[in-house]
């Protein structure tokens, strides 16, 4: 499994603890939900960078108000046919304004990489042996766009009346 953000390949500096029990006391740390909810204060307390990882039936709403806690934010695809992630990237960008890294994880799809990076994705956990090509064939899929979003690039109306 490799790392990709928009710099290439990653070194990925965070354990991810989520499917376990036990919390190690020390090291950069994904946690899950749970994990979060029942040893908040101890995370909180940590002097690594922390992240948390949200299942696709576990909405950010829940973790609004802790945002600033988390240096990572992973969002579990379980399926390539459930897009709730794709949602839920969309809110934590734009209505509640996370900034941090926002990693998609599970079953990230070569031919869905241009689609989440546009509505927030700036790292993804990919399974191809070349990441790195995988990201040079999804970026250049596609050169204009209908729907406006986040990523800053400008839709084909906004071009079409000269604006960018």
């Amino acid at each position: 499994m490799a790392l990709f953000n928009e710099g290439g390949l990653a070194e990925d500096l965070f354990s991810d603890v989520s499917i376990g029990d036990e919390l190690p006391a020390k090291g950069t740390l994904i946690v899950s939900l749970n994990q979060w909810r029942e040893n908040r204060d101890k995370l909180i307390g940590r002097s690594e960078p922390l992240g948390i990882r949200l299942k696709s039936d576990e909405k950010p709403e829940e973790i609004s108000a802790d945002l600033r806690h988390f240096s990572v934010i992973a969002l579990e695809f379980p399926a390539f046919r459930d897009g709730r992630a794709y949602s839920y990237a969309r809110l934590l960008r734009e209505r509640y304004g996370y900034t941090g890294e926002l990693r998609a994880v599970g079953d990230v799809l070569l031919e869905q990489l241009h689609f989440m990076h546009r509505v927030g994705f700036n790292a993804f956990s990919i399974t191809d042996d070349d990441a790195m090509r995988a990201w040079e064939i999804a970026a250049a899929d596609f050169s204009v766009w209908y729907q406006p979003t986040g990523d800053g690039r400008a839709s084909v109306m906004a071009l079409r009346h000269g604006r960018r």
